[in-house]
């Protein structure tokens, strides 16, 4: 780990905590250290910062809390109030928030985590590329040819490009959990509603979730134990639960006996086969290490749904935009500017029925497939059908030779989100210098056996922190 006082933290944020409660490092001078590398941000990965705000954050730190004076990044999509409130689109360039969301504001409010700006994410959180016409193009630290994924992908190159040790991320179709499995961090969808989506929560397609992208599966149990928890000005939100970082390691007789489903074609995707041999023997390993249990005799097919999460998603884009569609199409980046043109007109009743049945299918099939009786207690999955692809984009099309096309993309992600289930990536080794993300999913309310299991692989294949 780095200890030098001009760099920023190169260890996970638990063990900043530590540094700062043993006087060996300040909160103060860590600010420093991250607004210095912000400056010099190779990665394009910060939208906006309040270097005054953190600085004086910092100096009035309470380190005795969780996350006692350490810096973090809001994602873009997030509000902060007083700050920009971009959704990073140009439209909305000009646009300040006036609430502060409850994900972020309780990591600063009860952990004691000092916020320094907003992180760079894809437009209103459409595509798994951060790529926008206002802030440019975000960069993968392992190489900067390649994208860290989205809509979390600023967070996820600040993260593991050694600016700050851990930001707010979230999911609405995997954009937490392939930005991880892009750049070597973890990531956790947990269940729908643990983390509030307040104030002003708008439902939609009942997807989105809250959450972080951390350096340690330890860094992540923390953030949740700090910001779950029930707000009843979102009342599908959870009760708050706690203990989630001190039980980790204490669940090994809960994992031995698993029935564990290992699948290559989650979701009907297409997988590049040379990282799939890589992550099945990864699989494996953790399998055997825990004594979970292989199985093959459980159906995992489920219908596909992207086309429906596409078009009710845009619902909510369309709307946001109002009056100001379609004059603004030219300011849209070219996957939101087609998705709105070809949603355009379709979602009236017959489709909202068409939507509705195709997800009672799925939640009828994800139900089969975790029956306590006959089904799997995990399914491991990839993070993403390959490696990270051009920063530039577009979406590719090929996954390790085999020609799948574009909306392969996400198809490992999106039935947790739609079902509401829990699932974590984690770093999981590299294919040509680039990182690969194993993808655990388990039932609802099931987080700690996920976060469990992680630790182990944690343990089993120690990962590098940053790039």
């Amino acid at each position: 780990m780095a200890n030098n006082p001009d760099a920023p933290w190169t260890g996970d944020a638990c063990s900043l905590v530590d540094e700062f409660r043993a006087g060996r490092r300040s909160p103060l001078e860590e600010t420093a250290a991250t607004l210095a590398a912000i400056d010099a941000d190779p990665f394009n990965c910060v939208s906006f910062v309040d270097a005054e705000g953190a600085l004086d954050a910092a100096r009035r730190a309470d380190v005795t809390r969780p996350f006692g004076g350490v810096p973090f990044l809001v994602k873009e999509l997030d509000q902060v109030a007083g700050w920009p409130d971009t959704a990073a689109s140009v439209p909305f360039a000009n646009r300040v928030a006036t609430g502060t969301t409850t994900n972020g504001g309780r990591i600063r409010d009860r952990g004691g985590a000092t916020m320094v700006g907003l992180s760079t994410a894809s437009e209103f959180g459409g595509v798994n590329v951060t790529r926008t016409e206002l802030n440019g193009v975000t960069r993968n630290p392992w190489d900067l040819t390649c994208t860290p994924g989205g809509s979390s992908g600023g967070a996820a190159a600040a993260v593991a490009g050694g600016i700050v040790t851990i930001a707010t991320a979230g999911d609405g179709g995997g954009s937490i959990r392939i930005p991880a499995g892009f750049t070597n961090l973890v990531g956790l969808k947990a269940t729908f509603g643990r983390i509030p989506r307040s104030p002003g929560a708008r439902y939609g397609n009942l997807t989105v979730n809250h959450g972080c992208v951390s350096r340690s599966v330890r860094d992540t149990a923390r953030w949740f134990d700090v910001a779950n928890g029930h707000d009843p000005r979102d009342p599908l939100s959870l009760p708050q639960v706690s203990g989630w970082e001190a039980g980790l390691g204490t669940l090994g007789d809960a994992l031995a006996g698993l029935r564990v489903a290992v699948v290559s074609n989650w979701g009907g995707a297409t997988v590049s086969p040379i990282m799939w041999d890589h992550l099945l023997g990864v699989a494996h390993e953790l399998i055997a290490d825990t004594a979970m249990v292989p199985v093959d005799d459980v159906d995992t097919h489920l219908p596909r749904m992207g086309a429906a999460w596409s078009i009710s998603g845009m619902i909510s884009i369309r709307s946001a935009l109002g009056d100001m569609w379609p004059d603004c199409a030219d300011q849209l980046t070219p996957e939101i500017r087609a998705g709105l043109e070809l949603t355009e007109g379709r979602y009236g009743a017959d489709a909202r029925d068409r939507i509705e049945r195709r997800r009672c299918e799925l939640n009828e099939a994800m139900a089969r497939i975790f029956d306590p009786a006959d089904g799997v207690d995990l399914v491991i999955t990839p993070s993403n059908p390959d490696v990270a692809f051009t920063a530039e984009g577009p979406l590719p099309s090929v996954f390790g030779g085999l020609d799948a096309g574009a909306g392969n993309n996400g198809l490992l992600t999106f039935p947790a989100n739609l079902h509401g289930n829990p699932a974590i990536s984690v770093p999981a080794g590299f294919i040509d210098g680039l990182p690969v993300g194993l993808q655990i999913i388990g039932r609802h309310f099931s987080e700690q056996l996920l976060l469990d299991a992680a630790h182990r692989l944690e343990q089993l294949r120690p990962w590098p922190l940053v790039a």
